[in-house]
């Protein structure tokens, strides 16, 4: 297993929500949304960035000593937070994919569908 690079020292939070939650609240935006307005959509898990990566690591039994600090990014914010009350408020959205499960379901994913990704990465590798 390759290093795993983390921006600085991996104290920046995100908001982190299951790929079906988002496009289920983009959907609800065009369709229910009303036209002109800003609809933020979330997931309710917030984790710092050093957070998420021990979580993946551990997923797929990979020690945490293959982290590896790199220069964080100029400019790089700390936090994102979003405030997602419009979309729950006006439109009924709600995340459905428990974090865990979904974080557990995504690594499954690609551990069953290496045929898919492999190429598509060594198409990219330099």
């Amino acid at each position: 297993m390759q290093p795993v690079p983390l921006y600085g020292d991996g104290r920046n939070v995100r908001d982190w929500l299951h790929v079906d939650d988002h496009c289920r609240g983009v959907d609800l935006v065009r369709t229910r949304g009303r036209a002109g307005e800003v609809y933020n959509i979330g997931g309710g898990t917030e984790l710092t960035n050093r957070d998420l990566t021990g979580l993946l690591l551990d997923a797929f039994g990979a020690d945490r000593d293959r982290v590896v600090h790199v220069e964080d990014r100029k400019g790089h914010d700390l936090r994102y937070s979003v405030d997602w009350s419009k979309a729950r408020d006006e439109l009924g959205y709600r995340p459905r994919h428990d974090f865990t499960a979904g974080l557990a379901a995504t690594v499954s994913w690609y551990r069953d569908n290496r045929a898919w990704w492999e190429p598509l990465k060594r198409r990219v590798a330099p």
